[in-house]
């Protein structure tokens, strides 16, 4: 009874343990740009072979605990006016694609810029694409101007499209570093407007995540307590036993 009860409290620590690491990076990401929050998921993992054998019928199960999946929260974040003519911010599900070494990536980071090449790239040195591909600006090129629907100006006239694609499925996306996901099946965006001189802040709750941290910490270190005391109650019957037999 004991080894089930130390097992399925090793079960939950090991669960409270990914969570921890998920508030954390939640947290360390609580001022990067188009950043979307994650959460894990739990459910009960009867055990199908062993069973409590003090009870009878279904009360014989044992029920560990198994996070089998995370959520991602992509609910729109703070918009922060910068009035910087390539920071752009997306009102709506849509986001950024940006070209990788392993391929298209997606993102709601709109902190763009030039590198020395002119190419509009995102804070990773990743080349933003429009609708044609990357997207080149001149040397002397000024006035540079991003319309509502991504359509992209300056100086020397029209210079593309942003490509904003929007996902019927967006918990099917993957996270990456570097604030990209991946996955998914991209669609043209329809429910999407671009904003220019915008920025979107990360949608993580610092209040709700250094609450939740310390749940976490609580739940673990009474967990933990309880693992201890039943140790304590194996010590004292080995004791008594070894008596006994004296």
């Amino acid at each position: 009874m004991i080894e089930n009860a130390q097992l399925i409290g090793l079960s939950r620590q090991m669960a409270l343990q990914r969570q921890m690491d998920m508030v954390a990076n939640n947290i360390a990401n609580i001022n990067t740009t188009g950043f979307k929050a994650e959460q894990l998921l739990f459910e009960e993992y009867k055990m199908p072979v062993a069973s409590h054998g003090d009870f009878s019928g279904e009360d014989r199960a044992l029920s560990y605990v198994q996070d089998w999946a995370s959520v991602q929260d992509f609910t729109d974040g703070a918009m922060v006016q910068t009035d910087a003519p390539l920071d752009v911010a997306i009102a709506g599900e849509g986001f950024f694609v940006v070209q990788t070494a392993g391929g298209e990536r997606w993102t709601r980071a709109g902190a763009f810029q030039l590198n020395n090449e002119g190419t509009l790239v995102d804070l990773s040195g990743n080349p933003v694409l429009g609708e044609g591909g990357p997207i080149q600006f001149g040397p002397e090129e000024t006035d540079i101007r991003i319309s509502a629907d991504g359509a992209i100006s300056s100086n020397e006239g029209a210079k593309g499209r942003l490509r904003v694609v929007e996902f019927a499925e967006p918990q099917a996306l993957v996270r990456e570093g570097n604030n990209l996901f991946s996955g998914g099946t991209p669609a043209p965006a329809t429910n999407s407007r671009v904003l220019q001189g915008f920025t979107e802040r990360s949608n993580v709750s610092g209040v709700a995540e250094m609450a939740e941290m310390i749940r976490v910490t609580r739940a673990y270190e009474s967990i933990a307590s309880l693992g201890q005391k039943q140790d304590d109650m194996r010590r004292d019957a080995i004791k008594r036993l070894g008596s006994m037999n004296a």
